[in-house]
């Protein structure tokens, strides 16, 4: 049976399911960005194994062995609330 609204049932017709604020998390706040638009639906994010192609802001570190260790700690493109509809056209 559709929705009040006209959607079909089962598909989101508010914007609820694209934001999700974990600020009990032990690890909050993650990054230095306002805390109320830190968005922690991606967590650890989707893009991470697209390497250079991810379109975040990453560097890489040198580890002891001579690998080299993807570094997204001051990336923020996952945790942005307006990156919602880029993170699933990546995927």
């Amino acid at each position: 049976m559709p929705e009040e609204n006209g959607g079909a049932p089962g598909v989101p017709t508010g914007e609820n399911h694209r934001f999700f604020n974990h600020s009990a998390c032990e690890f909050y706040p993650c990054h230095d960005m306002p805390p109320e638009d830190l968005n922690c639906l991606f967590c650890f994010c989707p893009l991470y194994r697209l390497g250079e192609d991810c379109g975040g802001n990453f560097t890489y570190i040198d580890a002891a062995d001579g690998t080299r260790i993807k570094d997204c700690s001051a990336c923020t493109v996952p945790h942005r609330r307006e990156n919602y509809d880029y993170i699933l056209s990546r995927l």
